[in-house]
């Protein structure tokens, strides 16, 4: 393992919001929803501002390509809802994988749920539950009916321990409970791309927002990188950000649109 660095000095002048990133040295690791973008009533309504495109389109620019979204959506989804950018990408919880130049796109060695599960889990929706088959993992949304979050959960719960399939994880998350094989993360896709050029050798700045994004958090250290939070407090984050709006502000700060002309 390489020596790690005090990557606060050497990427931060003060706590963020403050943050003040050297684009030359940094690579940006962002989650979407809750993060980047507001969350919305279902995740079809999810909506990207074109003034975000515009600032991501800056902030692949000034730094060699270095940005990635790491989700838990699919990377067919993740393009139609960032269209026309094609961004590197860690998707499906780590199950997916894209270098910024397009050609390394490949799902990797993550098995998706059985069919069998996926039915029993999609069983669970209903009266406002929503199930969403993201092909490696089913996620249930009960945003439109937060009472409903113990027996949702319950089901979940009752449903796995029933499973005779290999050992499944539940992540729980901000009106979802999202079900997927065990043995890959977020965390395990974002130490894959860390590998790769542009992002090898790097500073990695993550952001992230849900239950999903503490794996990732966790490994900053290996990397000498930063974690900054939105909505909460996250072990492993220096500070946080109070809601999506204030990263995308953020993010417009540290590559203003004048730099197009630079």
């Amino acid at each position: 393992m390489r020596p790690q660095r005090d990557s606060r000095k050497t990427v931060m002048s003060a706590g963020a919001p403050g943050l003040v990133p050297d684009l030359r040295t940094s690579a940006f690791l962002l989650d979407v929803d809750g993060t980047l973008v507001d969350i919305a009533p279902t995740p079809g309504e999810v909506r990207v501002l074109p003034s975000l495109l515009r600032t991501l389109a800056r902030l692949i620019a000034r730094t060699d390509g270095a940005v990635a979204l790491v989700s838990g959506r699919a990377i067919a989804d993740l393009d139609r809802l960032f269209d026309p950018l094609r961004l590197a990408a860690v998707g499906g919880h780590g199950a997916e994988f894209r270098l910024p130049d397009g050609t390394d796109v490949h799902r990797r060695d993550a098995p998706a749920l059985g069919a069998d599960l996926k039915r029993a889990l999609s069983a669970i929706a209903g009266a406002g539950v929503l199930a969403e088959d993201k092909g490696y993992s089913v996620a249930l949304h009960y945003r439109l009916v937060p009472e409903k979050e113990p027996l949702v959960r319950a089901a979940v719960a009752r449903v796995c321990a029933q499973s005779a399939q290999e050992p499944v994880e539940i992540l729980p998350g901000k009106a979802v409970v999202e079900i997927k094989r065990a043995g890959f993360s977020k965390a395990t896709g974002v130490q894959e791309l860390m590998k790769r050029v542009p992002f090898r050798g790097r500073v990695p700045i993550f952001i992230g927002d849900d239950t999903t994004d503490e794996s990732v958090f966790a490994i900053m250290p290996e990397f000498g990188g930063l974690g900054l939070s939105v909505g909460r407090q996250v072990a492993g984050a220096i500070n946080r950000f109070d809601a999506p709006a204030d990263v995308r502000q953020w993010l417009e700060r540290i590559v203003p649109a004048e730099s197009e002309a630079r």
